[in-house]
C-alpha cells in the first residue's frame, strides 16, 4: 500500500506544473504605431500607462466612461485607433466599461496567463496596447461576449451632429 501511495505522489508531482510556470518563446508583433517606452511615458497619463503598456487594470467603477451612452466611437488612449462604438456598449454591472463586439480589426486577441491561469487578453491592433479582457457571459441576444475594458485605456469621440 505504501508503495502504490508512493508512486501516485511521484506521478501527482511530475504532472503538477501549472500554466503559471510555463515559459513560452513568442515572437514579438511589430506594430504599426510602436514608441519607446520613454516616448509612450511622455504622451500618455501614469495611469494610462500602466494599463496600456504594463497590462495593468483599474479599480472597478473609478472610470468616468463606465457610464458614458452617448453616439460616439471609443478610441484607443495611446494611438487613437477607433476600437468600439458606443451602439455596442451595455451595462454589465462589472465596473468597467463592456462591449459585445468591437470594430473589425481594430483589436486582437492573445492569452493572459497572470492569474495562473489562461485569460483572453485584448490589445490595440495599432500599437499593442493592452485594453482588457472578454469573457463569454455578456448579452445573449447580441454576440454572448462581454470585452471589459479599462477606461483609462480608452477615449470617447462623441459622434458629430449634422446640421439639418
Amino acid at each position: 500500500m505504501k508503495r502504490i501511495l508512493l508512486v501516485f505522489i511521484g506521478v501527482l508531482a511530475i504532472s503538477c506544473t501549472g500554466n503559471a510556470q510555463k515559459e513560452t518563446k513568442k515572437e514579438k508583433k511589430t506594430y504599426q504605431v510602436s514608441k519607446t517606452n520613454a516616448e509612450w511615458k511622455k504622451i500618455l497619463t501614469s495611469e494610462q500607462y500602466y494599463i496600456l503598456r504594463q497590462a495593468g487594470t483599474e479599480r472597478p467603477f473609478s472610470s468616468p466612461l463606465n457610464k458614458v451612452y452617448a453616439l460616439g466611437t471609443f478610441h484607443c488612449a495611446a494611438c487613437n485607433t477607433a476600437l468600439y462604438e458606443s451602439k455596442h456598449k451595455f451595462d454589465s454591472g462589472t465596473g468597467w466599461p463592456s462591449f459585445d463586439r468591437a470594430i473589425d480589426g481594430s483589436i486582437e486577441k492573445d492569452v493572459d496567463y497572470k492569474l495562473g491561469y489562461a485569460r483572453s487578453e485584448l490589445l490595440c491592433n495599432t500599437c499593442g496596447g493592452h485594453l482588457g479582457h472578454v469573457f463569454n457571459d455578456g448579452p445573449r441576444e447580441t454576440t454572448g461576449m462581454r470585452h471589459c475594458i479599462n477606461g483609462d485605456a480608452l477615449v470617447f469621440v462623441p459622434k458629430e451632429k449634422k446640421d439639418e
